[in-house]
């Protein structure tokens, strides 16, 4: 049966580098999983909204938050667990594309969570997709870690090759209005 727009309860092409079993193994696993992983999240939003708007498809088991490996705090994406594998297709039909803290977040099924993939995997402890941000994001905690490190940089380089004036050179005129002594 052929499908004039794309079914919304099919996962992405996005496989999972760390994933230890084979791609058959892997697409089985997605067959029968209850396990989503959300993402585009503002850094802002909360268990307690996350609960609210998933539960909207059926009972959680359990919502994993992620994090920044090195500051705990949260990077912009989940992992939600629901009970039952049609409460998790629904979920991707009507909840993937949806705004939540006025950002459009997406789901993927998820082959399930596993201890250690609540961390960012990115460079600074976050998630690798913001180290290559350019733009300002507010929801995202700012700058992409990129203009934040240009930003360092810079300063650096102003630090380094710029000398601030401590001592007022001889001739110099203090008073601009006052004619120069020749």
């Amino acid at each position: 049966m052929a499908f004039v727009a794309q079914r919304l309860d099919r996962p992405s092409s996005y496989r999972d580098h760390q994933y230890k079993g084979s791609n058959d193994q892997f697409r089985r696993d997605l067959d029968y999983t209850t396990t989503l992983y959300i993402g585009n999240l503002s850094f802002y939003t909360t268990e307690e909204q996350l609960y609210e708007l998933f539960s909207k498809c059926g009972e959680i088991k359990r919502i994993i938050m992620g994090l920044d490996r090195h500051k705990k705090t949260p990077c912009g994406f989940c992992f939600v667990e629901y009970y039952r594998r049609e409460d998790t297709l629904d979920c991707m039909r009507y909840i993937n594309g949806t705004k939540l803290d006025e950002r459009i977040i997406r789901t993927d099924l998820d082959p399930g969570f596993r201890e250690g993939r609540q961390f960012g995997r990115g460079r600074s402890g976050g998630q690798v997709r913001d180290e290559y941000r350019q733009e300002y994001d507010a929801g995202r905690g700012g700058w992409g870690h990129l203009r934040a490190k240009q930003e360092l940089e810079r300063q650096a380089d102003i630090d380094n090759n710029y000398v601030a004036i401590t001592t007022i050179p001889q001739g110099a005129n203090m008073d601009p209005l006052q004619p120069q002594e020749e």
